[in-house]
């Protein structure tokens, strides 16, 4: 029997039994999960129940099933393989917007094939990707730019590496957490603390949803620089630093979010052109220094309350199913 993950009260979740993966109309596919990704900012909001109520229509994941608070079947980064259907996509390895479950019927045009070179594991990272690249479109990032991110964590290292492959773009992850350096490393970028962060800065990228972080954000940009604004903060609440310098140096804070594409690309950029190109950037190894752990399906209602707890160590955690 097939088994989807359920959010069922703040801080509980379990395994559930879902009806049989069974084709109903010829343009539906059969999809065998093999890995789904957990998006830690967004899923511990709606693990603690915090998602606020102007935002539940917006929120709602492809696929999902129920209503927010909960009990909800929520996730957005599956890849599998396709099992029957569509002839042209059968045994091929896709990715799709799917909640955590361990087979599943979804219309042909809803899955995207993974392009060659891209393992099935590192694929995981695809929506997570599409939001980084957003961003980078959003803070209009060009060669020689002086660039900080701001929070080391899944997105501010995707964001990194993109920028990082600019020409000329100087590149500092900014974290608290000196560990962080070894991502930095990886993805070929320089490593800073806030306390040595650099100044004067074209384009900032916050990911790092603290008050703090942003105040760090607000310090690292240059005159009429941009702080591109990504963290969620949910029902929360954060206090801006628009004090000091903010007004004398003209800063922009420009939020970004892939729910609403950057201008400068919304026409010519559909969703699934912006999801080839986000497993296209994928295939770059140096991406897979942000899965840094996984666990079994089976095991993931117990998990994840570490997985998701504000302190928890590691950047991406893969769901594994299967044996």
């Amino acid at each position: 029997m097939d088994h989807a993950l359920e959010y069922r009260k703040p801080r509980e979740a379990a395994l559930v039994p879902v009806p049989d993966a069974v084709l109903t109309k010829p343009c539906e596919v059969v999809v065998r999960a093999l890995w789904s990704g957990i998006s830690r900012g967004t899923e511990r909001l709606v693990f603690e129940g915090r998602v606020p109520d102007s935002e539940r229509d917006r929120m709602r994941a492809p696929f999902q099933r129920g209503e927010f608070p909960f009990p909800v079947v929520y996730g957005y980064s599956m890849v599998g393989t396709v099992e029957a259907g569509a002839q042209d996509l059968v045994g091929k390895t896709i990715f799709a917007l799917h909640p955590h479950q361990s087979r599943f019927v979804v219309p042909a045009g809803a899955v995207t094939v993974l392009p060659d070179g891209l393992p099935p594991r590192r694929a995981t990272l695809a929506a997570n990707m599409e939001t980084a690249l957003n961003a980078v479109w959003d803070g209009g990032v060009g060669p020689g730019d002086r660039v900080a991110v701001v929070g080391g964590g899944i997105l501010g290292g995707l964001v990194a590496g993109l920028c990082g492959a600019v020409a000329g773009v100087e590149v500092t992850l900014v974290d608290r957490n000196p560990q962080r350096r070894s991502l930095a490393d990886d993805v070929n970028v320089t490593f800073a603390t806030p306390e040595n962060a650099p100044v004067g800065c074209d384009v900032v990228f916050h990911t790092s949803s603290s008050a703090s972080g942003l105040e760090t954000a607000i310090r690292c940009t240059g005159f009429e620089g941009t702080v591109v604004e990504m963290s969620w903060y949910g029902a929360g609440q954060v206090a801006v630093a628009l004090g000091g310098a903010f007004h004398s140096q003209r800063l922009r804070i420009v939020s970004s979010q892939v729910g609403q594409v950057s201008p400068s690309r919304r026409v010519r950029w559909p969703h699934a052109r912006r999801l080839a190109k986000a497993l296209d950037l994928l295939r770059d190894d140096r991406f897979d220094a942000l899965l840094t752990g996984e666990v079994a399906f089976a095991d993931l209602p117990g998990a994840l309350p570490r997985i998701l707890a504000p302190d928890a160590q590691g950047l991406a955690t893969m769901v594994r199913y299967g044996g």
